[in-house]
């Protein structure tokens, strides 16, 4: 269903499973920069009433699991860590040049944030299958869900605003360019890299 060309390298799980605070402050930003990207969406493209809407919605959401990720922290006895810089993101968005009219470039960050979607849903679909930690294991199952659904959305806007063909055909293509960048990031101790 996602279409992700490269699955995560195994090794990714064990990595992750070895410092559960790490992964969980990674975590706790990539739910802020979702929430964030949902308000550039509607500050960049207001005219998309439709897709307004639903990034309203999903500012909510968002915010909501950034809270449900902190609230795990604290729980643990531990505090939210520095933000750090994502490489996979930093790589992933290099990929559709820059400019180009108002619908290519809400396409192409509708493909992008697609994409982190459903690498999301991919990577915690494996944590709640790996991880001993019961409620750990079934709040990422929950996410994991959330996760595909976002990955749907954002695709179907996608096919909704641009020319499905040509969308299609970026799809593709971007899968491909993230497999590559997955070969040097599938055994990070992050959410995605």
């Amino acid at each position: 269903m996602l279409g992700l060309q490269l699955p995560t390298d195994p090794r990714w799980v064990n990595i992750v499973t070895m410092n559960i605070e790490e992964i969980l402050t990674d975590h706790a930003y990539c739910e802020q920069k979702a929430t964030s990207t949902a308000i550039s969406l509607i500050v960049s493209f207001p005219e998309y009433t439709e897709l307004v809407q639903e990034m309203v919605k999903l500012v909510k959401e968002e915010i909501s699991h950034f809270k449900m990720v902190h609230d795990l922290i604290l729980e643990r006895g531990w505090i939210l860590g520095r933000d750090r810089k994502d490489d996979y993101v930093l790589a992933i968005i290099k990929f559709f040049p820059k400019g180009g009219s108002r619908t290519t470039q809400l396409v192409h960050r509708l493909l992008y944030a697609a994409l982190i979607e459903a690498r999301s849903c991919e990577r915690f679909r494996l944590l709640s299958e790996a991880l001993e930690d019961k409620k750990l294991a079934a709040f990422y199952r929950n996410l994991m869900v959330s996760e595909a659904g976002h990955y749907a959305m954002f695709i179907g806007f996608a096919r909704q605003y641009g020319d499905r063909k040509e969308v299609d055909e970026k799809w593709g293509a971007l899968l491909a360019f993230e497999a590559e960048v997955m070969k040097d990031l599938s055994t990070g101790g992050s959410i995605h890299g």
